[in-house]
């Protein structure tokens, strides 16, 4: 077993590099508060150096506090902040907003956090209403070109909506970027083989898969016979096929653990491969994506059905949203389109 650093990095299509490992700063609810500045302020003294936030976690304030109090200078830092939903039609003042948060001249990286739009009061606006999310990226485009993110990239894009996104004569910028869920219950191998064809580096957020799995008894068995945690052997797989990760955690024993990546054998990475084949495996944990739809929002859906999990409130209000189901089903239905 060979212990890989902490500054493993990733280079990414603008000659940028990307740490391998970052934190992220999305606590499971909203707002700002101590106790984000805490866990970034943590994250650093360990040796993080890859934040990641957005926009809509609510939460740029208290990560920005925790960068200036840790003293890190900030050449030392990857920054990643996400365009809201709510703010397609003018991505240049969201992110002069983020940065006014954030206390940053500059962000490494601005993604699109959702390839739909939301009106202000919460409704999704349609594939084909304005802003697209082609028109959204091509003013993302006049963004980067103002120095105040160093890359652009989008999130939770499947192969259509590149598809889309790469064939348009007025795309100039390849996305750096498609942060996704990905873990081995959801390993979106697809995606992952399109981005790397492209030269997108996929992003994996959720790659514990909430702990979903830690208990399966192949990783078990990988963690023991290499006397590591079981995070340690999936975080170790995401990085070793290519995919930094971004894991989040508010207690410093985890944060510290989730940093120590190791070098798996190539039966291991087999086996991590295909743990999503096993009955009842391949899914979401996330409540946005459905389970029934057999993945997410990057499978090949043939139907819609409004999905029914414990984490529908805390979706409905992190995007803002309180309708119907009417409405509740017209987002989904922007979302997850058929690849």
């Amino acid at each position: 077993m060979v212990s890989r650093s902490t500054r493993t990095v990733f280079h990414m299509n603008n000659g940028a590099m990307i740490n391998a490992v970052g934190v992220g700063s999305w606590m499971g609810r909203q707002g700002e508060g101590r106790h984000v500045t805490n866990m970034v302020k943590t994250a650093l003294k360990l040796g993080y150096r890859h934040i990641d936030t957005a926009a809509n976690y609510g939460d740029e304030a208290s990560v920005g506090q925790g960068i200036h109090e840790s003293g890190v200078p900030r050449e030392e830092l990857f920054i990643t902040t996400k365009l809201a939903s709510e703010d397609h039609w003018d991505p240049m003042s969201a992110l002069e907003t983020s940065l006014g948060k954030l206390e940053l001249e500059y962000v490494d990286m601005y993604l699109m956090h959702w390839p739909m739009a939301l009106r202000a009061d919460g409704s999704a606006l349609q594939p084909d209403e304005s802003p697209t999310f082609l028109e959204t990226w091509h003013l993302m485009q006049e963004v980067l070109k103002t120095g105040k993110t160093k890359a652009i990239g989008v999130s939770n894009f499947s192969l259509k909506h590149l598809s889309s996104l790469l064939s348009h004569p007025a795309t100039t910028v390849v996305p750096a970027v498609n942060q996704v869920e990905a873990h081995p219950c959801l390993p979106q191998h697809e995606l992952l083989r399109f981005c790397r064809d492209k030269g997108i580096l996929l992003v994996a957020y959720s790659p514990l898969g909430k702990h979903k799995f830690a208990l399966d008894l192949d990783i078990q068995k990988i963690a023991h016979r290499l006397n590591v945690t079981p995070a340690q052997v999936v975080l170790s797989w995401g990085v070793q096929r290519g995919t930094p990760v971004i894991p989040k955690s508010e207690h410093e024993d985890r944060l510290a653990v989730n940093l120590s990546i190791i070098e798996l054998s190539n039966d291991d990475m087999e086996v991590l491969d295909r743990l999503h084949l096993k009955p009842g495996m391949h899914r979401s944990v996330c409540g946005f994506h459905s389970p029934e739809l057999g993945g997410s929002c990057f499978g090949s859906n043939l139907t819609f059905r409004i999905p029914k999990y414990q984490g529908r409130e805390s979706f409905l209000k992190a995007a803002k949203l309180r309708q119907p189901d009417a409405t509740y089903r017209k987002t989904f239905c922007a979302i997850i389109i058929k690849s």
